[in-house]
């Protein structure tokens, strides 16, 4: 994931924080997760992680343009 330049920027704190308090998360049919939160540093940009089905193993993190918080 980190190879990708536009992912590269990610830090590893932030994909922590998406785990540890996201606002939405979603369980696809293929079992993995997605988990959302804003991020402060990158002006409250929300975070895409996605965990594999054992909830731990990350397998992408992107800033998702296209999410909507339906909390505020």
């Amino acid at each position: 994931m980190k190879l990708r330049s536009d992912r590269a920027a990610i830090e590893d704190e932030w994909i922590e924080r998406v785990i540890a308090s996201p606002v939405s998360r979603v369980v696809q049919p293929d079992g993995r997760i997605r988990l959302w939160a804003s991020i402060s540093e990158m002006d409250n940009r929300f975070l895409r992680v996605i965990l594999l089905e054992d909830e731990e193993t990350v397998h992408n993190a992107f800033f998702d343009r296209r999410f909507k918080n339906d909390e505020g």
